[in-house]
């Protein structure tokens, strides 16, 4: 016999194997709370699946779909466990603290008005030197000046930084 649920089937399902399907699954498990929520899974599974007036043995049937929904459960918490072991394994990000942050843009403002002064080729070959690392002959490759350029640029941008920490009561670190 192939007929539509009703409201009323479903009901008398619910009552009829509630209680029990969700001790069982207490039982099963050793929580509560697990077998509350595995219990109500296992009737919308039963809703969605097929018409609860055919079910001819309502236990076994809800047996099954349990057994599975345990299944489930334990696959999606080791998959949760593996990947809060992953997310532990990685090391930890280090942000500067908020002083260390504040001391770092001083120095970075100061920085840049030290080097305001500078023309902007002078600045760029003092930058490739002190950021980049870059020798002397490096920097007049990739600029294509001189070498000679390069030096006397140089020798002009630390004089300029000179000046300016001696005019701002700065003194060599």
């Amino acid at each position: 016999m192939n007929h539509a649920t009703t409201p009323d089937d479903i009901a008398c399902l619910y009552q009829a194997h509630h209680g029990w399907l969700r001790g069982w699954l207490r039982h099963k498990l050793g929580n509560p709370d697990d077998a509350a929520d595995l219990a109500q899974d296992a009737f919308m599974r039963v809703l969605k699946a097929r018409n609860a007036s055919d079910i001819r043995e309502p236990r076994n049937y809800l047996t099954t779909i349990a057994k599975g929904l345990i299944v489930d459960l334990f696959r999606r918490r080791a998959l949760e466990a593996e990947y809060l072991a992953a997310l532990a394994a990685l090391p930890e990000p280090e942000w500067p603290s908020p002083e260390t942050r504040a001391l770092a843009v001083e120095a970075l403002l100061e920085i840049d008005a030290m080097l305001a002064g500078l023309g902007s080729r002078v600045r760029q070959v003092f930058l490739l030197a002190q950021c980049d690392g870059l020798t002397y002959r490096e920097i007049a490759e990739r600029t294509q000046l001189a070498l000679r350029t390069v030096n006397k640029y140089m020798a002009t941008a630390m004089e300029h930084c000179c000046l300016y920490r001696l005019q701002h009561g700065k003194t060599a670190r």
